[in-house]
């Protein structure tokens, strides 16, 4: 059976749905105590603090979040950026759903009415740019 490797802080593993809400309230602000995370995340999604401390020992384990000792707690920060992450995980969903093209991707959202025109002129202003 082959191990498997942890992530590394370029390549954390996968980040569930319910660890990403956690990444989020530290994306925003950092450090955080897991009660401090618990105040942002936990009334929203009906959670205890025992879930986010689960949570943060996840992402611990998948090195996306680092702790740090401050007396009998921890303080828990991101070791990845959101705009990493968010790279990351368009790539992933381009690449499984669409081949690995962009083009697919934007054909489905206009055809599925997903694209406003505010949106189509931000793309159209984007390509512009990229064609500079």
């Amino acid at each position: 059976m082959e191990k498997r490797v942890a992530g590394t802080p370029d390549q954390p593993d996968r980040i569930s749905e319910a660890e990403q809400a956690v990444m989020e309230a530290l994306w925003q602000r950092s450090p955080l105590t897991a009660q401090e995370v618990c105040e942002h995340v936990c009334a929203e999604r009906d959670w205890s603090l025992n879930t986010v401390k689960t949570l943060l020992s996840r992402l611990v384990a998948k090195q996306a979040v680092a702790t740090q000792p401050d007396g009998k707690r921890f303080l828990y920060s991101p070791r990845i950026a959101r705009s990493d992450y968010l790279g990351t995980e368009s790539r992933r969903l381009v690449d499984r759903l669409f081949g690995g093209r962009a083009a697919p991707l934007f054909a489905h959202l206009a055809q599925s009415e997903g694209l406003t025109p505010d949106d189509i002129a931000e793309i159209e202003a984007l390509l512009k740019e990229l064609k500079s």
